[in-house]
């Protein structure tokens, strides 16, 4: 017998939790300088009881053939890749009018 989903009622298999939860993300991205002058790409705004955040941050890295880590509900990417990761978030099912550039 299938597991329900405590939030939505609906069969696991059939949950649309993380989908609703993707659509009302506000996410901002933005760079930040670090020691050297190297540039690192800053994912805010994703809600980690709702997201895997490890685990996006996972795909994000290997879409993006870079290192990175990800601390608490942010995820932080090594080099500047704020248009790509937006493309990226977009083709995983967030909103792209939910999505910020800086």
């Amino acid at each position: 017998m299938n597991e329900v989903c405590p939030k939505c009622g609906l069969p696991s298999d059939l949950c649309v939790c993380e989908t609703i939860a993707k659509e009302t993300q506000k996410i901002k991205i933005r760079t930040s300088k670090r020691r050297y002058g190297k540039l690192t790409t800053v994912i805010e705004g994703i809600d980690s009881k709702d997201i895997d955040v490890k685990e996006l941050a996972k795909k994000l890295k290997s879409e993006l053939a870079c290192g990175g880590t990800s601390k608490g509900s942010t995820i932080e990417l090594q080099g500047d890749h704020r248009q790509k990761a937006k493309e990226i978030l977009i083709r995983f099912g967030f909103a792209e009018d939910q999505i910020e550039v800086r």
